[in-house]
């Protein structure tokens, strides 16, 4: 039973934040007066249904968990109608096109700053103390970190909160690195140090082997925290892409679908009830609403990036695209998504025999 409502909790995560991404173009949608159909949460067939007297758009709960949309006049097709999205504007259909992606950024950075706001106290980029065995600590022969420094910069690359500093230590210090530490009221250039490393799925990452020091709360230390942690949750999601598509440092093995994420979030639930402590999930759901913010404005055909690219041409040809040709691509894009997404969710059924 009780994994029967994690498995719930974990539809309902998902469907608030497809409701969040589809609420943004519905609205923007209706701002500009633009001809709605359908606004569906879900995919595949539905499962309960509402259509509005006053305007006609059909209010949908599909069965799929694992998307959702908002069909619009015009919107891939040519259409006679007075409020079709072809005949709005391109700064207008921008900004329609644009709103889902931000909107589900704000959902994240809004969860982000009360979760910052909860907390007791905040980290900070100071070194507290060293952990048993640390690699990185100021010797006579090496450089390194001592109790006291400020780290400003890791690899030429500058260092604001303290979950900005961890992350370029995993993602950096697989090998020596240079750090630029604050040191007595001084800025000291640090050359080659070294941090243990750490092996999962196959990956290696560079491990903090140090503590930090705590400091109290203020506003401004809220703002900043919230900010920068949220920032540096798309930096993230963009290294990740990089690494996943580029550099080729993950493999498929690494990527979750919803039935791998669910797994995370039941994880995750069972967690928050034995420690009474929720701030992991709702970490989660910041993580999962930037993760789909920033995914979605990636410039790809089907995605809301694909559609803005198409749209930021338009403005600069001044002169739209063949709706069909567009469609087309739109259609190809979607096929190769969904292939991924299959092959993704087989990884995970198969993952959860293993």
């Amino acid at each position: 039973m009780q994994m029967i409502l994690y498995i719930l909790l974990a539809i309902l995560m998902f469907g608030s934040l497809i409701f969040i991404h589809e609420l943004g173009h519905f609205l923007t949608a209706r701002l500009f007066h633009v001809t709605i159909y359908e606004f569906a949460i879900g995919m595949g067939p539905k499962i309960l249904s509402w259509t509005s007297k006053k305007d006609g758009t059909a209010y949908s709960l599909r069965l799929l968990p694992i998307g959702g949309f908002v069909s619009m006049a015009g919107e891939d097709e040519e259409s006679d109608d007075e409020g079709a999205l072809s005949k709005k504007p391109v700064w207008q259909r921008f900004i329609i096109t644009a709103a889902g992606s931000v909107m589900n950024l704000l959902a994240g950075f809004l969860v982000m700053l009360i979760l910052v706001s909860s907390m007791e106290y905040l980290g900070s980029t100071t070194v507290g103390g060293f952990r048993e065995g640390a690699m990185s600590i100021q010797t006579e022969n090496e450089d390194g970190l001592m109790v006291g420094d400020e780290i400003l910069r890791i690899d030429g690359k500058k260092v604001h909160v303290y979950y900005d500093m961890s992350y370029k230590i995993m993602r950096y210090g697989t090998k020596p690195v240079d750090i630029t530490v604050l040191r007595n009221g001084e800025e000291v250039e640090l050359s080659g140090v070294v941090f243990p490393t750490i092996e999962q799925q196959g990956v290696l990452f560079g491990n903090m082997d140090f503590s930090i020091i705590l400091m109290e709360k203020s506003v401004g230390s809220v703002l900043k925290t919230s900010f920068y942690q949220s920032v540096y949750t798309v930096r993230t999601v963009l290294d990740s892409l990089y690494d996943l598509f580029i550099s080729r440092k993950y493999g498929l093995e690494q990527i979750s679908g919803p039935v791998g994420i669910t797994e995370i979030i039941t994880n995750e639930a069972q967690t928050a009830v034995e420690k009474k402590d929720s701030s992991g999930l709702w970490s989660l759901f910041i993580m999962l609403a930037i993760n789909l913010g920033t995914m979605n404005l990636i410039p790809f055909p089907a995605l809301d990036g694909g559609r803005l690219v198409f749209l930021i041409i338009e403005g600069i040809r001044r002169k739209p695209f063949d709706p069909k040709i567009e469609g087309y691509i739109h259609g190809i894009g979607m096929m190769l998504l969904m292939l991924l997404m299959f092959v993704v969710i087989f990884k995970d059924i198969f993952m959860l025999f293993q």
